[in-house]
């Protein structure tokens, strides 16, 4: 989907056409449920967060101008409705090893022991990825997994540019730490 194509589907969402919705959602689902999952360490909660997340942006998309990308749009939503579930918890969450299935998103690999070879290694960095500090591990599934720029994820995130670099720094020397032993 373009961008012209998705403005076009939001600006029939803006004018009553709710079924449009059902396009925005397909696209941005999986990247907002990694996001409630690598914040909330809870596949069923995350999964809840994140429809939460698609509510909350359907019901104030009236308000969304396009001054910024609706991805980073929707990603803020998705970012504070999980920080509003973990302040509800009122507990730091445990890292929780995600289903298998999370693992598996490789369907074009053209030879089963490509896809294997490039299972193995997506399951060692999402592992290594789920090690590291919630806040670590969202801005390396958004900087890397989603390619938003610094820009975007202070944006999303709140945080200054300069913390989100030094964060991002961090957790890639730690990420290089943990991959060495494993691959």
């Amino acid at each position: 989907m373009t961008h012209i194509e998705e403005q076009e589907y939001i600006r029939r969402i803006q004018d009553g056409d709710s079924k449009a919705y059902a396009f925005l959602v397909d696209k941005y689902k999986n990247m907002a449920y990694t996001i409630s999952l690598k914040m909330i360490q809870d596949p069923a909660e995350a999964e809840d967060a994140a429809q939460e997340s698609f509510i909350k942006a359907y019901e104030a998309i009236r308000s969304f101008k396009g001054g910024a990308k609706f991805s980073t749009w929707l990603y803020t939503i998705v970012y504070r409705t999980c920080l509003a579930h973990i302040k509800q918890r009122k507990t730091i969450p445990v890292s929780k090893q995600p289903p298998d299935e999370y693992y598996n998103r490789f369907d074009d690999q053209p030879h089963k022991l490509e896809k294997m070879q490039q299972e193995e290694k997506s399951k060692y960095i999402n592992r290594a990825i789920n090690e590291l500090p919630a806040n670590e591990a969202i801005l390396i599934t958004l900087y890397y997994m989603n390619e938003n720029s610094i820009k975007e994820i202070n944006e999303i995130t709140g945080q200054s540019t300069a913390n989100i670099k030094v964060q991002l720094f961090r957790a890639r020397k730690k990420l290089e730490q943990k991959l060495s032993g494993l691959i």
